[in-house]
């Protein structure tokens, strides 16, 4: 019996080492099939994530604000800045009611009319003088509006001039505006008013923005082996309902949060991206607030004349003006206009025109252009690559419209750069190893005279509340102090928030008085500091082209001009 199993064990070992035999020798075989099989179950695997993404998605306390208590605890002088900054961008809305307003109550941009208030000073209308139109808003029942909150923009143009400048609106709060405009050229000069939003819209949009953060939502793929696991992310989502994996920016404590894997760490996720919209957001009430053509973005007609013929200044008033104390209690100060579609700021920095491809390499010779920020700068670098044939990007391998993106003219010793910003980027897929925070990527930078950095970060932040936004441009700045701390001449060019069109459904997500709001924030907490601001504001206000996320070439034009103005001035010997 035992020489029986000896001879079965002698054969069973005989067996096992032909066959670790034929393995080594097919192993290339065995990993090809295995590879197959491996991406075929990925593929189908993936299929099944896509499809339940959207379904998994976090339940928030309608209540409660998630977003802005997160990040590191701000300093007391943080918590004042942050206190005027909130302050500063306060917005008036409805009176508290107990029933819900109808449609038939609220702004009616085909009812409200303006009228062109006649020269305080004179008959006429002569350069330096401000002109003001009084907006008085009903509502669809033609009865006037006795509370303001109206988002209105103001804009003074001629279309045979091509000029163009953004008027102030003041809310008077009991439904009267006074739209102010500077008189800057000679000739005709006609009165726009728009209204984008009326006040019950905006009460409902920033009530959006306080309590859904997560109507814009995330997600991330997970990746194992032959293991794959989408899940969602964002800045803020609620714990109580899924563990959660940390990616908190160590430095600045910037929060970023996904779920976790049910059966892969945290530690292999591979990518970022949008994950898509939330719909169903409003009641069928409030959905009448958001109507193309008939409340979004809608024209207000006059009651009389709506243009005007501007005269050339008179001799003495230049001696008037600096005699005489003004008592206008809001004077306007656009940071620049147009005159023959051509961009004029008023800073005091003189606008040159780079039409021709050598006049920009020879501005930007021996130089390194890095671009941070969110697709409107991304379009900078697309704009600068297809005018300058010498500027040859390299192929980096990255996705289209992501980046990061790389050019160089070696001729002129040029290199330009762009990298999207950190989380919330709401682009298709980023790798996580590509997220990089525009304040770490600041800090990396030697900087100096050749060097010149470019931002732009904004139009992701829309669906957060504004404190996330704050704490952002907070971290943003404390890195280029550093950077002009031990660079000086490192030349910093921010770009501002733009105009769009909007829809009912981009309203909720994207509105132009999100994007103000954020706009005026970013331009105050940059205010004083050695840093160049190109209003993109104001750029796509005042000219007579549609709105839009990314502007037409013309707009995009006068930027890049406005940008190149601050790489290389106009120097005194230029100017005699």
């Amino acid at each position: 019996m035992y020489q029986n199993l000896s001879k079965y064990a002698l054969l069973f070992l005989f067996l096992s080492l032909s066959g670790f035999i034929f393995l080594l020798r097919n192993i290339h075989t065995l990993e090809s099939w295995n590879c197959h099989a491996i991406s075929a179950f990925y593929q189908f695997q993936t299929r099944i994530h896509s499809s339940l993404v959207s379904v998994n998605l976090p339940t928030y306390n309608q209540n409660l604000t998630f977003c802005a208590h997160l990040g590191q605890k701000p300093s007391p002088e943080d918590k004042l800045e942050e206190h005027y900054l909130l302050d500063s961008i306060a917005w008036p809305g409805p009176p508290a009611r107990f029933a819900p307003l109808s449609l038939r109550q609220t702004s009616d941009p085909v009812h409200s009319l303006f009228t062109i208030l006649p020269n305080k000073e004179r008959r006429e209308w002569r350069i330096g003088d401000q002109l003001e139109a009084l907006v008085q808003m009903h509502d669809y029942q033609g009865r006037p509006k006795r509370y303001g909150g109206d988002f209105l923009l103001a804009r003074l143009h001629s279309p045979e001039l091509g000029a163009g400048v953004a008027g102030t609106v003041v809310d008077h709060r009991n439904g009267i505006y006074s739209a102010l405009f500077p008189l800057l050229w000679v000739g005709a000069a006609q009165v726009e008013i728009t209204l984008v939003h009326s006040s019950e819209a905006v009460a409902v949009l920033k009530h959006l923005r306080e309590h859904r953060p997560d109507r814009v939502f995330f997600k991330s793929l997970f990746r194992l082996g032959f293991l794959s696991e989408t899940t969602v992310c964002n800045m803020c989502l609620p714990s109580d309902q899924h563990p959660l994996c940390n990616y908190t920016d160590l430095y600045t404590g910037e929060p970023w949060y996904c779920y976790k894997p049910k059966m892969l760490g945290c530690d292999t996720r591979i990518n970022h991206a949008k994950g898509g919209y939330l719909k169903h957001l409003l009641t069928n009430q409030e959905a009448l607030l958001f109507q193309s053509g008939v409340n979004i973005k809608v024209q207000i007609h006059t009651s009389g004349k709506d243009r005007i013929n501007v005269l050339p200044p008179e001799a003495d008033d230049v001696e008037k003006e600096s005699s005489s104390v003004k008592t206008d209690p809001v004077k306007p100060k656009p940071s620049g206009y147009y005159l023959k579609d051509s961009w004029r700021p008023l800073g005091g920095t003189v606008m040159r025109h780079f039409n021709e491809s050598a006049a920009i390499t020879q501005c930007l010779r021996n130089r390194v252009i890095n671009m941070y920020g969110d697709s409107t700068v991304r379009q900078w670098f697309e704009y600068l690559i297809t005018l300058v044939p010498e500027m040859k990007e390299i192929n980096l391998h990255s996705p289209k419209n992501v980046g990061p993106f790389m050019a160089v003219d070696t001729t002129h010793n040029i290199l330009l750069k762009y990298r999207c910003h950190g989380p919330p980027i709401r682009f298709s897929t980023v790798l996580s190893s590509e997220l990089r925070y525009i304040f770490n990527e600041l800090d990396g930078l030697s900087g100096g005279p050749n060097t010149v950095v470019v931002l732009s970060i904004w139009a992701h932040f829309s669906t957060f509340p504004v404190e996330v936004y704050i704490r952002r441009l907070r971290h943003i700045r404390r890195a280029l102090l550093r950077l002009l701390g031990r660079a000086p001449e490192t030349l910093v060019v921010i770009r501002s928030a733009n105009l769009q069109a909007l829809d009912e459904e981009v309203s909720l997500y994207n509105s132009d008085w999100y994007s103000l709001q954020l706009d005026t924030v970013l331009k105050a907490m940059f205010r004083g500091m050695d840093v160049l601001m190109v209003d993109a504001w104001e750029m796509s206000l005042a000219h007579h082209l549609p709105h839009a996320l990314h502007p037409p070439r013309a707009i995009v034009q006068n930027m890049i001009d406005m940008l190149l103005s601050y790489v290389c001035p106009v120097t005194k010997s230029r100017t005699k």
